[in-house]
């Protein structure tokens, strides 16, 4: 979820060289297919698993069958058991992608995307407004040629009490189009999904096949399938109100501080596109790490409305504003950031619990799986998406 908790306005990196692959842009028609095509099964239908799925049904040199198999399917929107359906879906400057040049490089990519993708409507060009209480030089952020047009904010349109501003460009989508949208896509490309909940890796062995390759996108539930068991993942609690405001037509943050994120709470304004859910405008919202709590906390929520009517006084108007609904959903954030790596799964899973499920008989008692992991991307699961998806491919891709 693209929330703006520590937004380190003025923090200053040498910035990563962007990267020299591009995403691939190709035609809706379909190859033939061969009888004898590998399978690639994409565990998990979040934006990460479809993006996935997306580049592999549409790479002509990915021969395989492609089947995005969940517990939580697009059709589950209103699901807390996965984080995609609560997202904020936008660009906004986190702070993985200032340290770390392989986060960067996604996000670049992503956001290039994205941008081309503006014309038809399914992505938002968002003016966006950041306030800082510390002076800085936009010149110097590390994202400054990441986003379009970024520049310094006139005093004259910075509130009180922030001393300084910058303006720029930035982009979002709306989850509860975008999503859809995905898998209705890989449909029209032969993509099949099955819905299931995943308990071990060895339940996946007969639809994988021997030959076959699991892209596991699982993303929290990667802490608890038998064969993966990442005691590094940890839940993000994110809580945000959505509401209908035809007024707010531009993304406003304030940036993080010790003052701002107590409790780790924090101050964003996200508009959204939409042909069906128009006009809608995400308030957030909390960052409270280690938080499994998915309950809705009313006190929050009026401290959320209230810093975001600071900013954006209009909210206050009832006769406009309207209260669509209140959500909570938790992120996977994980230690050492997210996980994309390939690595080869032997069979019987071993585990130093020795409570391995049992598995019915027709298994064969040994064999292995080649596995490619894409998870634990925290609050910024959707501006990575396209640059983490390609790496993934790269991965599934090489013997």
């Amino acid at each position: 979820m693209s929330y703006c908790m520590a937004i380190p306005v003025l923090y200053l990196i040498n910035r990563p060289r962007r990267p020299d692959f591009p995403l691939h842009h190709l035609s809706s028609s379909m190859a033939d297919v061969e009888t004898s095509q590998r399978h690639l099964v994409v565990l998990g239908a979040g934006v990460i698993g479809l993006t996935v799925a997306y580049l592999a049904a549409t790479d002509p040199g990915v021969a395989f069958k492609v089947t995005v198999l969940a517990r939580d399917m697009p059709e589950d929107m209103h699901s807390q058991a996965w984080a995609s359906p609560f997202a904020g879906a936008n660009w906004s400057p986190l702070p993985a992608a200032s340290t770390d040049p392989r986060v960067y490089n996604w996000e670049l990519v992503t956001f290039n995307k994205f941008w081309d993708v503006i014309p038809t409507g399914l992505v938002m060009k968002l003016p966006s407004k950041i306030y800082s209480r510390r002076a800085g030089d936009p010149s110097k952020l590390w994202w400054s040629k990441l986003v379009r047009e970024l520049h310094e904010l006139d005093h004259s349109e910075i509130p009180e009490p922030y001393r300084f501003g910058v303006g720029f460009y930035t982009v979002s989508v709306n989850p509860q189009e975008y999503i859809p949208w995905l898998k209705s896509e890989l449909l029209s490309h032969g993509v099949t999904f099955e819905q299931q909940e995943v308990r071990s890796l060895e339940e996946l062995r007969p639809l994988v096949g021997p030959q076959g390759i699991l892209v596991n996108a699982a993303s929290l539930g990667s802490r608890s399938i038998i064969g993966v068991e990442d005691t590094k993942l940890y839940p993000i609690r994110g809580q945000a109100i959505l509401v209908k405001s035809p007024n707010i037509r531009e993304f406003l943050a304030v940036e993080a501080d010790d003052q701002s994120t107590q409790g780790g709470e924090a101050t964003y304004i996200i508009p959204r596109p939409g042909a069906k859910y128009t006009d809608t405008v995400l308030l957030g919202g909390t960052f409270q790490s280690g938080n499994w709590d998915t309950s809705l906390h009313m006190d929050v929520a009026h401290r959320i409305f209230e810093r975001c009517a600071k900013v954006a006084p209009s909210l206050k108007d009832n006769g406009v504003t309207k209260i669509l609904r209140h959500q909570v959903g938790l992120r996977p954030g994980r230690e050492g950031g997210a996980r994309v790596e390939a690595e080869i799964i032997k069979f019987p899973l071993s585990s130093t619990h020795d409570l391995v499920p049992w598995e019915p008989a027709g298994l064969e008692p040994t064999g292995s799986m080649k596995v490619v992991h894409a998870y634990g991307f925290g609050a910024g699961g959707y501006q990575a998406s396209w640059g983490a998806a390609a790496d993934v491919l790269t991965l599934v891709k090489q013997e």
